[in-house]
């Protein structure tokens, strides 16, 4: 079948759908009732449904369309590379031109505490493997037995049965055997929530380091592998931590010899207005998962970075070990190498970091100034051009949304009605954003307007 698709063939695509397919983190009830969303083409920031609507794609994607929608150096780079070498894997040493260039110049932007790249095919199996190769590590240095590691209330880090396991949100766990008995929980760093009374913002960052600390001490340090962690939460709201919380979580881990895992799969790639958010927020990983923004979302590929450190104690321990046994078929794909190279020129080449930082902080400033004055919005969060919208029932006790009431859907489905996308964030009452790094101030303008008139939904 062609590319090109008919009026008529999309009709019956659309009528399709829901007889041939088990979508993604999505209600079978509401496909069954509603049909599905169908988008069918999309450039700059913007795409185009079934039915013809031309949409301001505020979310990016999911969070990684960081280049734009038909960025034709994407395509021609992928069309170039797949010519010359559609595929090779890279077990036992092969390799190929384009995954050294590629782990190359991501080096040269990286947190300079990382020195070795390790490719794959999504954030799920970027996070899988960095807890697979802390095991690792940790058996080479004969402490077999720290296996458990920490991970966060609301965070998200993928829908593996390891990652759904560290993932925060209970949604992500029932009707499943999960999470798995390896990860230990801490409190979410989220101020404006659990702030208490009079607590000062430094003064609530002591007592959350107090908690990992006291964890620790009452697990065992030699029972724990690595702390893992998104500089900013995505999917659990786009929270921020108070200032200072990574340096010094990461004091408390360097004392217990625990690994720091920065989940860079959102953050990654500009959308903070630096490359990687570690930068900006004090953090020195151990281990650095990456995707989504790599190739914008062009060619399903994650990039999971170790320190030189780490690398070392594989090596040191091949001798007993043999080889490193992990990978997947995709690992170091040439042609998503080849995009992502050609995405990282189009970054570089158009300032696209610069532009996330500035205009980012045109998007905070007028969602603060436009939208927090609304009595059903509590906080604007984020940095860059990543931002969160809390909604609440009431501002003064910060009562949240009851989930069943679906007011981030209310606002989303609004939005949409007037030419914007959003993602509603259900379990956390909240809206996020996160377009492409090509927005500007007038998509800025478009986005909050229809944010304003779609609150309107709530009374």
């Amino acid at each position: 079948m062609s590319s090109e698709f008919s009026t008529d063939q999309i009709n019956y695509l659309i009528e399709r759908d829901a007889e041939v397919l088990l979508h993604p983190v999505a209600s079978i009830e509401a496909l069954l009732q509603q049909g599905p969303t169908m988008t069918v083409s999309g450039e700059g920031s913007q795409v185009v449904d079934a039915a013809g609507h031309t949409l301001l794609d505020a979310v990016g994607g999911l969070w990684c369309v960081n280049a734009g929608y038909r960025r034709r150096e994407l395509s021609q780079a992928m069309a170039d590379a797949s010519q010359k070498l559609a595929y090779y894997h890279t077990f036992g040493n092969a390799t190929n031109p384009w995954q050294v260039a590629l782990a190359d110049r991501l080096l040269a932007i990286a947190p300079p505490t990382l020195g070795k790249v390790f490719f794959g095919s999504g954030g799920s199996d970027a996070n899988d493997s960095l807890i697979k190769i802390a095991w690792h590590y940790h058996a080479i240095r004969g402490d077999s037995e720290r296996v458990k590691i920490i991970a966060r209330d609301q965070a998200y880090h993928g829908t593996s049965i390891a990652t759904a396991s560290l993932t925060g949100l209970p949604s992500f766990h029932r009707g499943f055997p999960l999470p798995l008995n390896f990860v230990r929980r801490v409190s979410c760093p989220h101020y404006y929530l659990f702030g208490l009374q009079g607590e000062t913002e430094e003064d609530y960052c002591d007592r959350l380091v107090s908690e990992l600390e006291t964890m620790i001490i009452r697990e065992g340090p030699e029972t724990i592998a690595a702390f893992i962690a998104e500089p900013i939460m995505g999917a659990g709201g786009v929270i921020d931590p108070p200032v200072n919380y990574f340096p010094k979580v990461q004091a408390v881990l360097k004392k217990y010899g625990i690994l720091l895992i920065a989940d860079e799969v959102v953050c990654g790639f500009g959308r903070t207005g630096s490359w990687f958010a570690s930068t900006q927020m004090g953090i020195e990983p151990d281990m650095m998962a990456t995707a989504k923004g790599l190739t914008s979302g062009y060619f399903p590929m994650s990039a999971a970075f170790i320190s030189d450190a780490i690398w070392q104690t594989l090596l040191a321990g091949a001798g007993e070990f043999g080889g490193f046994y992990h990978g997947y078929t995709y690992s170091g794909h040439p042609t998503g190498a080849a995009v992502a190279l050609a995405n990282i020129d189009i970054l570089e080449s158009e300032c696209l970091v610069d532009n996330a930082r500035d205009v980012g902080d045109y998007l905070h400033r007028k969602l603060r100034d436009d939208i927090l004055c609304h009595p059903h919005v509590g906080e604007i969060r984020g940095r860059g051009l990543l931002a969160g919208i809390q909604l609440v029932v009431d501002k003064d006790t910060k009562t949240f949304p009851e989930i069943a009431d679906k007011w981030p859907a209310q606002v989303s489905s609004r939005a949409r009605e007037l030419g914007v996308i959003v993602r509603p964030l259900a379990t956390v009452g909240s809206i996020a954003i996160s377009p492409p790094l090509i927005f500007t101030r007038d998509d800025v303008d478009t986005l909050v307007n229809a944010v304003m008139q779609s609150l309107e939904v709530l009374g």
